[in-house]
């Protein structure tokens, strides 16, 4: 294990980390994984993974696991793949303050803790990846999902700066924009809604009930949806390549997205936009 390259990778309990965790670990790397529930870390480790509690949104969670971490490698680290993160559904006129201010802290200020907390190490080495699964709501905006696209939007913009300021140093930055993938997402984001939201005081509600059905139902129902495989395909490609890619879009949906915004003016852009939402 001195050997394999490392990793942390967050948000492993199920979806697209719990994927990507146990692939990486069987192709070499040794994977640190985090996780909030006692019961997910336990089956991390009963896996042969070295796994760790973490919360975005405490901020001494994210400095014990950098510890932790760096103290297991004696302060090496070749790799982070920021994934954890949850959605907070709802119009923008029906979000309190404190909805946004949560989804930020999940998505965009704990990833940034602690990827400043694992740089200094790469810097060190002269070498690094620094992987974040974004979202095409990073890029392209949706009706109803304005503080995960607010989130994912901010995360975009400073770590493409990221990206800029590390150029030369060895380390490399880059963003994966998953589009659907098959997860349990959807079910997490209609708890938030739920807990949010008061559907019968919304100018909204007409809107909501069909969105309420659609996040019962497992969310989007679509050919179009993938497998986390797609997303480790994609990552293995950011952590190999000599010349990673800043974004890397991964189902259909994601990559017409973002052919749209290039080819359409914007106003009919948005019109197009607003009417998939």
């Amino acid at each position: 294990m001195e050997d394999a390259r490392t990793i942390v990778v967050t948000g492993a309990s199920s979806g697209i980390g719990a994927h990507c965790a146990h692939a990486l670990s069987g192709r070499g790397w040794r994977v640190f994984a985090t996780a909030r529930k006692p019961a997910d870390i336990a089956a991390l480790e009963a896996a042969g993974i070295e796994s760790f509690y973490l919360d975005y949104r405490q901020p001494d969670s994210i400095a014990a696991l950098a510890d932790a971490v760096l103290g297991r490698t004696g302060g090496r680290i070749d790799a982070l793949f920021n994934n954890g993160a949850y959605a907070q559904p709802g119009a923008v006129e029906d979000l309190p303050v404190a909805a946004l201010r949560k989804q930020f802290e999940a998505n965009f200020f704990g990833w940034h803790d602690l990827t400043r907390r694992l740089v200094p190490a790469m810097r060190r080495q002269g070498r690094g990846r620094v992987v974040h699964c974004s979202s095409i709501l990073g890029l392209v905006p949706a009706s109803y999902r304005g503080a995960y696209v607010a989130s994912k939007y901010a995360l975009e913009g400073l770590m493409l700066c990221l990206r800029a300021e590390l150029a030369g140093s060895g380390i490399h930055v880059a963003l994966i924009e998953p589009g659907p993938i098959r997860s349990r997402f959807a079910s997490t984001a209609l708890g938030w809604f739920e807990k949010t939201v008061i559907v019968e005081n919304s100018p909204h509600r007409d809107a909501y009930r069909a969105q309420l059905a659609r996040m019962r139902a497992g969310g989007t129902q679509s050919r179009f949806k993938l497998g986390p495989e797609a997303v480790m395909a994609v990552l293995a490609h950011a952590l190999d390549s000599p010349r990673p890619k800043p974004h890397y879009p991964v189902t259909l949906p994601a990559r017409t997205g973002l052919l749209l915004k290039r080819l359409l003016p914007a106003s009919l852009f948005y019109r197009v936009v607003a009417r998939q939402s």
